[in-house]
C-alpha cells in the first residue's frame, strides 16, 4: 500500500505556518480578560488529551497569566515549567526579517533589489538577477526548500537521518547549495509563493555581507539585546541552555516511542529556525515589534504586506516574516514554528495588546491514513480550543462553534511514502 504525498502538522524545523479557514474578521471584543481558571483548566485538557508537555503565556495589556501542564521527561515524570528555554523553530524568521529590516533602514539594503546585487557568488545568473530581496522575505523567489535533500530518510519515512545528523555541522552555503541543485518551484517573484527555509538562510548571508558580522551574532546584539529578551540566543552547542523540556518526535507513528532530540546540532536551521526562548520573551518580542519600537512604522507597514503563499498546498496571506490569522474576535499578526520534537505559536493584536505564545515538547502526534492524510487527534481540538479561549476570550471561545474550524498549528511540506 502506498501513501501518497501529505502535509504533515507540526512540521520540521522552521516550516512552521499555522494555516487558516477563510473566514472575514470581525470586530475585536472590548474586553475578553484573562480568565485564569479557564486558561488553567483548557492547557491542562491539551496534555489530556495527549501532548507530553505544554506551557503558555497570555497577556492582555498590563496583565498576564502564565501555565504548564504536564511533563518535561515521560521517563522521570519531571514537570514542565512557563519559564522554560524552548527551540522555537520559524519563529525566528521574524527575527531574521527585522533585522534585515534595520539595514533598509540603514539605506544599506534595499527591499526591492536583486539579491545578486548583494551575493553574486552564491545566487548567481537569471535567478540571482530576478530574486529581489522582498521575495526572499516573503517566499516568492520560488527557490525549493532544502529540508528534504538534507533529511532524506523522512522520505521513506524513518528517523534515520534525523539519528545520523544529530551533530552534525552544516553551514548557510551547503544549504543554499541544497536547495539550488533542485528545480525552482516557479519564477521569481509570481504568486503563489512557496514556503521555503532556504529564502532565510539566504537573508543571513545577506546580513552577513552587509555587516561583517555573522548573522547570529548581529540579530543577537541589534534585535534580541534591542528587545530587551533576556532568555532567547542562537545556541552554541547541541543542548538548550537553562530549564527546558526535551524534544520527542513521533513521525506519525514511524517513530515508536517518541524519540528525545533535545540535544541537537541546530547548524541546519539558522537564521530560519534555530532560535531558542521563552514564551515570556516572544510575547515581549511581538508587542514592542507591532507597537513600532523595533523598526519603524513604516518597515512594520512592509512588513505588513501580504501576498498569498503556499504552504503544504494550502494558501495563507504571508508579509515579510510575518502572517495574519483572523478569529471571530478581529486579526492576530505572529508566526509559528517546528523543529524535531518542539513546536511554538506566537500572536498577537495589531496593537501588541493581546498576544498568546505556547509550546508543545511531542511533534508529529497524529497518524496518516491509506490517502495520506492526516487524521485528526484531540490534541488538535483541544489546541484549538485553548488558542481561542486565550486570544478570544470565553465568548470567543463560545463563537469558535459558529466558524469552521481552523488549523492551530503549522504544517509543512516533506512527503512521507510507505
Amino acid at each position: 500500500m502506498k501513501i501518497r504525498r501529505f502535509r504533515r502538522l507540526a512540521g520540521a524545523a522552521a516550516i512552521g505556518v499555522l494555516l487558516t479557514a477563510g473566514t472575514s474578521a470581525v470586530p475585536a471584543a472590548a474586553d475578553p480578560g484573562l480568565d485564569r481558571q479557564a486558561l488553567r483548566k483548557s492547557l491542562t485538557a491539551i496534555h489530556e488529551a495527549g501532548m507530553y508537555g505544554t506551557y503558555s503565556e497570555v497577556r492582555d495589556g498590563a496583565a498576564a497569566w502564565r501555565g504548564a501542564a504536564g511533563v518535561a521527561d515521560v521517563d522521570t515524570r519531571r514537570p514542565v515549567r512557563p519559564d522554560m528555554v524552548h527551540r522555537v523553530g520559524s519563529i525566528t524568521k521574524t527575527f531574521t526579517s527585522v533585522a534585515v529590516l534595520q539595514q533598509v533602514a540603514a539605506g544599506k539594503v534595499e527591499l526591492d533589489a536583486p539579491i545578486g546585487r548583494y551575493l553574486p557568488d552564491l545566487v548567481p545568473g537569471e535567478r540571482g538577477r530576478r530574486i529581489t530581496v522582498r521575495m526572499l522575505l516573503n517566499h516568492t523567489s520560488h527557490i525549493a526548500d532544502y529540508i528534504g535533500p538534507a533529511f532524506p530518510s523522512l522520505y521513506e519515512p524513518s528517523g534515520r537521518s534525523l539519528d545520523e545528523h544529530r551533530f552534525r555541522q552544516i553551514s548557510k552555503r551547503e544549504l543554499l547549495a541544497l536547495s539550488l541543485a533542485q528545480p525552482p518551484t516557479g519564477e521569481p517573484g509570481v504568486a503563489p509563493g512557496s514556503y521555503s527555509n532556504v529564502n532565510y538562510v539566504i537573508a543571513g548571508l545577506l546580513l552577513e555581507k552587509i555587516t561583517g558580522m555573522t548573522a547570529e551574532d548581529y540579530i543577537t546584539r541589534f534585535v534580541i539585546r534591542k528587545a530587551g529578551l533576556r532568555d532567547t540566543s542562537f545556541p552554541r552547542t547541541p543542548r538548550i541552555p537553562g530549564p527546558h523540556s526535551k524534544a520527542y518526535e513521533s513521525l506519525f507513528g514511524f517513530i515508536d516511542p517518541p524519540r528525545d532530540y533535545s540535544v541537537y546540532n541546530m547548524s541546519w536551521a539558522t537564521t530560519a529556525g534555530a532560535l531558542m526562548s521563552t514564551m515570556n520573551d516572544l510575547n515581549r518580542f511581538y508587542r514592542l515589534l507591532l507597537r513600532g519600537e523595533l523598526i519603524s512604522p513604516t518597515l512594520l507597514a512592509e512588513m505588513q504586506k501580504t501576498v498569498t503563499v503556499l504552504v503544504a498546498g494550502t494558501a495563507i496571506d504571508y508579509g515579510l516574516g510575518l502572517y495574519f490569522l483572523d478569529l471571530p474576535c478581529g486579526r492576530f499578526w505572529g508566526h509559528d514554528g517546528g523543529v524535531f520534537g518542539m513546536a511554538t505559536q506566537s500572536l498577537a493584536t495589531p496593537d501588541g495588546e493581546r498576544l498568546l505564545s505556547f509550546g508543545f515538547n511531542r511533534l508529529k502526534y497524529q497518524t496518516i491514513n491509506e490517502n495520506g492524510q492526516i487524521e485528526p487527534h484531540p490534541i488538535d481540538f483541544a489546541t484549538e480550543d485553548f488558542l481561542m479561549l486565550s486570544l478570544c476570550g470565553q465568548s470567543g471561545a463560545q463563537a469558535k462553534a459558529a466558524r469552521p474550524s481552523f488549523t492551530p498549528f503549522p504544517v509543512d511540506g516533506v512527503p512521507v511514502r510507505r
